[in-house]
Formats: structure tokens, sequence, C-alpha cells
């Protein structure tokens, strides 16, 4: 662990087309439940973002990341919706925001 994830917030890169797209698509309570999630991920290190039991960081096993980068992740960022991310180092660049909570996760 280094000092730096100790004490750095997370940086956002919500520049993703599909991730917009999926955002911005959602209804408006869903899509304003997701920006608080947004803003608190800000306010964190990369830490608590890995303890946060609300967020549920976890590792998409069943999807080979793009290459270049080591692992994709899902995240819980509605009661009802998962997004994917993988982490850059400071940043975490948001992927998809799911259709289904379980479609985060590949076909079953």
């Amino acid at each position: 662990m280094t000092a730096s994830e100790t004490t750095d917030k997370v940086l956002l890169d919500l520049n993703n087309p599909v991730f917009q797209a999926s955002l911005f698509g959602l209804q408006k309570p869903e899509r304003h439940a997701a920006l608080e999630t947004l803003k608190k991920i800000r306010q964190l290190t990369w830490i608590q973002v890995y303890r946060d039991n609300g967020l549920k960081w976890e590792k998409v096993v069943s999807v080979r990341p793009p290459p270049g980068i080591e692992a994709i992740y899902s995240l819980r960022l509605t009661q009802a919706r998962r997004a994917t991310a993988y982490r850059d180092g400071s940043y975490m660049r948001l992927l998809t925001v799911a259709p289904e909570h379980d479609s985060t996760y590949g076909k079953k």
C-alpha cells in the first residue's frame, strides 16, 4: 500500500461515450442516485473504495479485459444498477452502466 493510496482521493473519468449514454439514459430518480454515488466516490481514497460495503467493488472474472487493462471491476452505482470500471493510477475510468444488475458479469 502506497502513501498516495491512503491519502489521495479517487479521480473519476466519465468520458467514455458508452458510460455517458447509459448514465444519461437513466430515469431521473436513478440518474440522481448514480450521481450521488459518483459524488461519494470523489471523496474516497482507493483504500476506502476497496473497503466500502455499499459500493461492492468486485473484480469481474467472467469478462476478459481489453489489451492494456489489467482487470475490469464492477461497483454498485444505484440499488438496481452496477457500473463497470477499471483503475488507471489515481483514476477510476468508468465504462458502462449495466441495464440489469446481473448483466455486469457477462453471460451466465
